[in-house]
């Protein structure tokens, strides 16, 4: 067949425009589309883990989940000394969840989460020859690969949350697999994946609190005063219509809590969801209480018409326990040091701790005062002024206590013994002290 000289030069210019598409995307990274996708590309099988490249890898473990972008890792202390590494994902930005809680935030974090779950092996990469540390200088910055169960490949944990649209770019032009990174990037816009998509997070409460978590509250506690918040936890004690929930935060390894007062305000299935043992979602204004010198969450609503109204509290599990983390008195007399948006910030470690539950041993009663007032409801309530181990004093403030028989406790079950306390942080008079409210949460050495 002869070809007339007109149409040669369009098919030889078609078909020299799609070698070159193809050479492209190979020279990056791309690989093949899926066309039962419409065009889809899936950049986080689209790199390849190179062995033999100058960059420093480790195949390591989940040590604790944090958030989208964030996970610590398991090492060698050869590594890092104290065998953990925190890691920062490089080249993404997923929306916030340990914080003030942003749309998207919570699906990135459990997408995270499932892929590292359900990997066969797990290993992280710097982006060059040496572990790089970001500018909080205790988190170092690493690509995450992974192999899915029954897999023989890695894929790239980075490259998948963009892709996504599970996070935006920081800095993903600027490293080694940087022209995927934005591609990536772009797909993900085009096809308005989450967090570039117009639909709304079905999972994120577009309510008028301010969503955070108990650690961003306790951290900035006077920055949200007569602020209405809302935040999860669990419900570790309720007395006189009083509710204490607490949080484990493993960015910090720390425990964070909130006094909650719902007053007279809620009945039946209200008070059900404040039952001790519940995960739950509280919304309520934060208010200075000047009596007990601390800040506390009050104004609860709840209507049982709407129960998925964003400004109701909510449960959302059962069967919790309280933490009643071991404390020594020294670590209760000290401080902490935290990184909060990139600025190092130190705190009284009772501060950050109150309204969680502790436990406490080897504290040697030196003194009981008890409440004698003949109309106080307090009447028969204890201070214990215990000396610790370490020569420090350590206060105990108990509610009215009763035994198994129903017979009040008194002074002398207590006065020159040695006890471990188990309770909850507060604040009374400008001093720290451990709260007890049950007479099973002593126990006489």
């Amino acid at each position: 067949m002869i070809h007339s000289a007109s149409h040669f030069p369009r098919r030889f210019l078609a078909l020299l425009l799609a070698a070159v598409m193809l050479l492209g995307m190979a020279a990056c990274g791309q690989g093949e589309e899926n066309p039962a996708d419409g065009g889809h590309v899936d950049y986080a099988a689209a790199v390849s883990l190179d062995m033999q490249s100058e960059t420093l890898k480790q195949e390591v473990t989940v040590h604790a989940y944090v958030d989208g972008d964030t996970t610590h890792f398991n090492v060698p202390e050869s590594v890092m000394p104290g065998g953990v590494l925190k890691a920062r994902y490089l080249a993404v930005n997923t929306p916030e969840s340990t914080g003030k809680v942003e749309e998207w935030g919570k699906a990135a974090s459990n997408f995270t989460r499932e892929k590292l779950a359900g990997a066969a092996s797990i290993l992280i990469e710097s982006d060059d020859t040496r572990w790089n540390a970001d500018s909080t200088g205790g988190r170092y910055l690493v690509w995450v690969w992974y192999k899915p169960a029954g897999a023989d490949t890695w894929r790239n944990l980075n490259l998948e949350l963009l892709q996504e649209g599970l996070a935006i770019a920081s800095n993903s032009a600027n490293n080694r697999y940087g022209e995927t990174c934005m591609a990536a990037i772009n797909q993900a816009k085009a096809e308005l994946l989450h967090v570039y998509s117009k639909e709304k997070d079905p999972n994120f409460p577009y309510g008028e609190a301010a969503e955070l978590t108990l650690k961003e509250l306790r951290c900035h506690i006077a920055d949200y005063d007569n602020t209405k918040v809302a935040f999860e936890g669990v419900v570790t004690k309720n007395n006189s219509n009083t509710a204490y929930v607490e949080e484990y935060d493993a960015e910090t390894g720390l425990y964070y809590g909130m006094t909650v007062y719902y007053g007279y305000a809620l009945n039946g299935t209200g008070l059900q969801i404040l039952s001790v043992g519940n995960r739950v979602r509280i919304v309520g204004t934060v208010q200075y209480y000047e009596t007990g010198g601390s800040y506390q969450v009050s104004g609860l609503e709840y209507s049982p018409m709407r129960p998925t109204d964003p400004n109701n509290i909510q449960q959302l599990g059962e069967g919790f326990a309280p933490a009643y983390v071991k404390t020594s008195p020294a670590d209760f007399h000290g401080e902490v040091t935290l990184t909060l948006e990139e600025e190092s910030k130190t705190f009284p470690y009772a501060e950050l701790a109150l309204s969680t539950s502790l436990e406490m041993q080897d504290l040697q009663v030196v003194n009981v005062y008890t409440t004698t007032n003949e109309e106080s409801s307090s009447k028969g309530a204890m201070t214990l002024t215990c000396q610790a181990a370490d020569g420090s004093t350590v206060v105990v403030r108990t509610i009215v206590l009763y035994d198994a028989d129903g017979t009040m406790v008194t002074a002398d079950a207590y006065m020159g013994k040695t006890l471990t306390v188990r309770g909850l942080v507060d604040r009374f008079d400008g001093e720290y002290q451990i709260k007890v409210f049950s007479a099973k949460d002593i126990t006489v050495q």
